[in-house]
């Protein structure tokens, strides 16, 4: 199971944010850099509006942080637009074979590591800012410069 494609995307609209705080952040620029439809642009924007994570002017358009990059941690921004379905990182497959001694037990005891699994990477999410995730990204464009 893939982890939605809305986190990165949410982390690359944030990112532009803080990178290019002067720009007119519309739905239509910052689609031009993710290369992807506004519509999808505006859907992740609006999740990240009600997560409180940024602001956006209604009519002319424009988005802008609510807070600091240096506030904004990437688990704020994986748990803002639901990532995963249903909060669960891993999923189960449906009907095990009750009959079978493994299918009727490998629930119960795979679980406890997919759920140690989950902890590990939202705590690495925990541990990273938008403001470090940024700084990062303007080394290696000045890398590539």
């Amino acid at each position: 199971m893939k982890i939605s494609s809305r986190f990165s995307v949410a982390v690359h609209i944030l990112s532009l944010l803080a990178l290019e705080p002067n720009a007119h952040h519309t739905s239509e620029w910052m689609a031009g850099s993710v290369n992807t439809n506004p519509v999808v642009i505006r859907r992740v924007t609006s999740q990240l509006k009600k997560a409180g994570l940024v602001d956006v002017r209604p009519g002319t358009g424009g988005a802008t942080l609510c807070k600091p990059a240096s506030d904004i941690h990437l688990l704020d921004v994986y748990r803002a637009v639901e990532a995963v379905e249903e909060g669960e990182l891993f999923g189960f497959h449906e009907h095990p074979n009750p009959k079978c001694p493994i299918g009727a037990n490998i629930e119960s005891v795979l679980q406890l590591v997919m759920l140690r699994a989950q902890s590990a990477m939202e705590k690495v999410l925990a541990e990273v800012t938008l403001d470090q995730l940024a700084g990062d990204l303007k080394d290696r464009m000045q890398e590539d410069a």
